[in-house]
C-alpha cells in the first residue's frame, strides 16, 4: 500500500481533523491575525483569503461566521499569552523581568485589536464567552507572575492580578491611534512602580 497517498492525509480514529485540514485552519488563522492588526475585525474576508491563499469557500468550511473567525483567532492569541507566563519565568532574570516582559506582550494583544471592543459588546453569544475565556486564562497566568514577584522580594504583595490587567487595559487605550503615545513605556513605569520600597536602616 502506498503511505503518501490520500490515506496518508486521512486521520486516523481519533485523532480529529486531517493533518491537511489543520494547516489550512493554522494558516487561515494566521491570516486572519495579520489582517486584523493591520484593518481591524471588520475587514474583508476576501482580504483573508488572499492573504491565505485559499478561496472563500475554504474560510467558510472552517467558520461559517465571521464571529466564528475572530473568536478562533483570539482564543488561540490568548492561549499563546496565557502559555508565555511559564516560560518567561523560566527564562528571565528575575520574576519581575518575567512579569514586565509578559505585560509588553499583554499591551500589545491590547493595542493590536482594532475594533475588538466593539465586537465584544455585540449581542453575539460567542463574544460574551470570548471574554470569560479571556479572564479565564489570563488573569491567573498574570497572577502567577504576581506572586513570583512578590515571593522573590521585588514587588508588594497586595497587587491584584485583575486590577493590574485592568490598569494596562486602561494604559493602552487609544494607544493604535496616536503616533506620540507609548504604551509600552507606560507600562514599563507601571511595573516599576510595583517595586517594594527599601527596607529603612536601622538606626544605630
Amino acid at each position: 500500500m502506498d503511505d503518501g497517498g490520500e490515506g496518508a492525509q486521512r486521520a486516523t480514529p481519533g485523532t480529529g481533523k486531517r493533518a491537511d485540514a489543520r494547516r489550512n485552519e493554522e494558516a487561515l488563522l494566521d491570516a486572519a491575525a495579520a489582517v486584523f492588526v493591520a484593518s481591524g475585525v471588520q475587514a474583508p474576508v476576501r482580504d483573508i483569503a488572499a492573504k491565505a491563499g485559499v478561496g472563500m469557500g475554504t474560510i467558510y468550511r472552517h467558520f461559517p461566521t465571521r464571529a466564528d473567525l475572530i473568536i478562533a483567532v483570539y482564543r488561540r492569541q490568548v492561549d499563546a499569552c496565557a502559555e508565555a507566563g511559564p516560560a518567561l519565568l523560566a527564562a528571565a532574570a528575575t520574576p519581575h523581568a518575567a512579569l514586565g516582559k509578559w505585560m509588553h506582550l499583554f499591551a500589545d494583544f491590547l493595542v493590536t485589536k482594532h475594533g475588538l471592543a466593539a465586537v465584544l459588546h455585540s449581542e453575539d453569544a460567542g463574544f460574551d464567552t470570548l471574554h470569560t475565556y479571556f479572564l479565564d486564562r489570563l488573569v491567573p497566568a498574570c497572577a502567577r507572575l504576581l506572586d513570583a514577584a512578590a515571593e522573590a522580594g521585588e514587588i508588594r504583595s497586595d497587587v491584584q492580578a485583575y486590577e493590574l490587567m485592568r490598569g494596562v487595559g486602561n494604559l493602552c487605550i487609544g494607544a493604535e491611534r496616536d503616533p506620540r503615545y507609548d504604551a509600552r513605556r507606560l507600562v514599563d513605569l507601571l511595573i516599576a512602580g510595583l517595586r517594594r520600597p527599601p527596607e529603612p536602616s536601622a538606626r544605630t
